[in-house]
């Protein structure tokens, strides 16, 4: 993005289920796969949150009611699934579990530490004392006294695996050890949900945020536990209001730079991330997709804890994160962003709603009313009207087992919804039929002859890529309004993405001067808070050929799955109340339904990826200090950087992947990073700062001892500056300190 001398002048002033059956028998391969719906980001009493909520019921109440029993909720009455779901994982936050809920009664082991006296909550006062007490604790990283006691914390871990055990039921009910990771540094979420496939294979307690609050700690925790036979993987969620974290393409948290090393650990640990739940969506924003006519939905924008600074937009959404990857691919032959997609509630009632007209909150007694959850007051910091009803994880996997389904969430064939049981399936490959769908033995066909969701395409055989798209209705939820394919690809060095509408109900034709498909009827009536299926279809099918394919540009391909409109549970709510919708979230809602990606690269570059691996791996920050002074260049010092950056817009690319950032150096020293990979970081106007969504808002630099001392992308950097013939070099001294930059333009 280039800066115009106007713009950079004011830029400087600112910065002064059941299965479903489907015909997919396989004589040739492994058996049929099946279609299961399950739950992987679930808390209950044993986590310190939800139990200061005012949620009481335990885990063992979390799995009798996804399986389909009837359990209290924290409003005081009974709540139950219309169906069961068939595999499910409580997640309980790691950081202290089960210790607050068992701090209540004084006669078990954890009741009787002297501790325990100062979290018990008898009001709303002793509430906010004790929310305060464990995540202070939490977010220093200083355990509270008594409650590290390696033995209480394995007793309680194996408590859990006790638990999962009781309510496994292979064929019928799958359940797993798991947890949550809560690292939220600055109050932005990092969280991860940790899944081990055997109870009988895990370790004698669980890695914490105490531990670290530093995901790669957390991979190689997962790394020796998986040396040590455990098999375990970690699914990132909320990336939507993670301040830009989740996704960085530049550096990680301690400031060393995303490279294959990184890239191969994260998707060796991380094979999913959560799309969407009660906090939001992550697939896109309106920002990032600006032609997606879709991507204004499910828009959370508020941080943990109460913080009121407007997330960061770049590096918290997944389809970002996908462009990212495969530019990164393109560049530097590796991608970090090569995971697949699931959907969950995080509900901290041990009981999500699931339905838009069943909602009955997910923050315990917070909102466990209709009017306590359409009360404009914030709670925690958020807006209870913008929560979502919740997310649901569908997975193809041949039987109902651990093992079956663990495996599914490694090769990544899932998906994601919003809530709907919404079945749908996507394989890629290169000579499917167009008339494949109209075979009883298609999926068998699909699978042989090409790649399911979470795969590569095989290598190019002719033509264009085709993709084998199905989608079916939940029984008890809306019909359907249309499939589209959306594709991210990589052309000289940029990426870009094109949403397809490829399959939809009624006669609509797409309007040959937008590129667009008309609307649906909206069948909603939103002063009665209902809907006829009147509109869309119950199934949508078809065998897509992309017709903008370029053989040599790195790709990837996912499904989205629209239903027509329905009421959003802010409608039923306002209905059951007497008043209108609330001004602030929309009064109808399309959900949806998102597979995991099916990724292309170019043959060409499969091959030179491997030839460059090792070297980019041994120089992470690309260009060095000491490469650069053994081909003469000069070091600046402080009175010639001075005169060559204040007051200047920097255009600069890492020299070791490419990536293109754009930063100015205010006179009164401040700064401010505009651009992250020729994208803008959020300042959409001159002078706009209520969007601080930019990778460092206006920060503190200053130039001594040879080096400009402040920040790059919102972080740390201490950087040398050199002149090597016409060009300007910026760089850490010691290779692990960072990316290094080449100075492209200043103005």
């Amino acid at each position: 993005m280039k800066t115009t001398p106007l713009r950079r002048a004011c830029l400087l002033t600112l910065v002064g289920a059941t299965a479903g059956l489907q015909p997919n028998a396989r004589a040739d391969g492994p058996p049929p796969r099946n279609a299961y719906f399950g739950e992987t980001h679930l808390h209950t009493a044993w986590s310190f949150d939800a139990f200061i909520f005012g949620t009481r019921a335990s885990p063992d109440e979390a799995y009798r009611y996804e399986r389909g029993e009837a359990i209290k909720a924290p409003g005081g009455y009974q709540v139950q699934l219309r169906q069961p779901l068939d595999f499910a994982m409580v997640t309980d936050h790691a950081e202290y579990m089960g210790m607050v809920a068992m701090s209540q009664d004084p006669t078990t082991e954890i009741g009787k530490l002297p501790i325990a006296k100062e979290l018990v909550v008898r009001n709303k006062d002793d509430m906010l004392r004790v929310y305060t007490t464990v995540v202070r604790s939490a977010l220093r990283g200083k355990p509270i006294p008594g409650f590290d006691d390696p033995a209480l914390v394995q007793n309680i871990w194996k408590q859990v695996a006790a638990t999962a055990d009781k309510y496994y039921q292979p064929g019928r009910f799958t359940t797993f050890a798991a947890y949550e990771w809560t690292s939220a540094p600055d109050n932005a979420n990092l969280h991860r949900n940790i899944i081990f496939k055997d109870t009988k294979q895990i370790p004698l307690a669980p890695f914490t945020s105490l531990d670290s609050t530093d995901p790669q700690d957390l991979w190689n925790w997962l790394d020796g536990q998986r040396k040590a036979g455990h098999e375990v993987l970690a699914i990132s969620h909320n990336g939507n209001i993670s301040d830009g974290l989740m996704f960085p393409v530049e550096v990680d948290l301690k400031g060393r730079p995303i490279d294959a090393a990184y890239a191969e650990q994260r998707m060796r640990n991380e094979p999913l991330s959560e799309v969407a739940q009660v906090k939001g969506n992550s697939e896109t924003h309106p920002s990032l997709s600006p032609d997606d006519e879709f991507a204004d939905f499910e828009i959370l924008g508020q941080l943990l804890g109460g913080a009121t600074r407007v997330p960061k937009v770049h590096g918290s959404y997944i389809r970002e994160a996908y462009r990212n990857g495969i530019a990164m691919q393109a560049k530097g032959g590796f991608n970090p962003y090569k995971f697949g997609l699931v959907g969950a509630s995080d509900s901290h009632d041990a009981a999500p709603a699931y339905a838009e007209d069943n909602y009955f909150g997910s923050h315990g007694q917070a909102d466990s009313t209709p009017a306590l959850r359409m009360s404009p007051e914030k709670q925690g910091g958020f807006d209870l009207r913008q929560m979502s009803s919740a997310g649901l994880g569908g997975v193809w996997a041949e039987a109902n087992t651990r093992e079956a389904i663990f495996a599914a969430f490694q090769r990544k064939e899932t998906w994601g919804t919003t809530g709907p049981r919404i079945q749908v399936r996507l394989f890629g490959g290169w000579n499917y039929a167009p008339a494949l769908l109209d075979g009883a033995a298609w999926v068998q066909a699909a699978y042989a002859g090409g790649v399911p969701m979470g795969g590569d395409l095989p290598p190019m055989k002719n033509g264009a890529p085709r993709f084998v798209v199905w989608a079916q209705k939940d029984p008890n939820s809306a019909n359907l309004d249309r499939i589209q394919i959306v594709k991210g690809w990589v052309k000289d060095g940029a990426s870009h993405e094109h949403v397809y509408d490829v399959s939809w109900a009624g006669a609509r034709r797409i309007d040959a001067k937008t590129g667009k498909l008309p609307a649906i009827e909206n069948t909603v009536d939103i002063a009665k808070a209902s809907y006829t299926n009147s509109v869309g279809a119950t199934n949508l099918q078809t065998v897509w050929t992309d017709p903008d394919f370029d053989a040599g540009a790195h790709a990837f391909y996912y499904a989205r799955v629209l239903e027509i409109p329905t009421p959003r549970w802010t409608t039923y709510d306002a209905k059951a109340l007497g008043a209108a919708p609330p001004a602030n979230v929309p009064a109808t809602i399309q959900e949806r339904a998102y597979t995991s990606p099916i990724w292309y690269t170019p043959v060409l570059a499969k091959v030179a990826a491997k030839k460059v691996a090792k070297p980019i791996a041994a120089t992470v920050g690309g260009v060095t200090a000491a490469e650069l002074s053994r081909r003469g260049a000069t070091r600046l010092d402080d009175a010639a950087i001075r005169h060559l950056i204040q007051g200047k817009s920097l255009a600069l690319a890492n020299t070791a992947n490419g990536l293109k950032s754009e930063i100015v150096y205010g006179v009164d020293g401040r700064s401010v990073t505009l651009t992250l990979d020729g994208q803008r970081t959020g300042i959409e106007e001159i002078g706009d700062v209520t969007n601080a969504g930019a990778p460092a808002a206006p920060s503190r630099y200053e130039i001594r001892d040879r080096r400009i001392v402040g920040s790059v992308a919102g972080r740390p950097a201490e950087l040398a500056v050199y002149r090597l013939g016409g060009r300007i070099y910026l760089v850490h001294e010691q290779e692990s300190g960072g990316p290094n930059w080449r100075v492209v333009s200043i103005e």
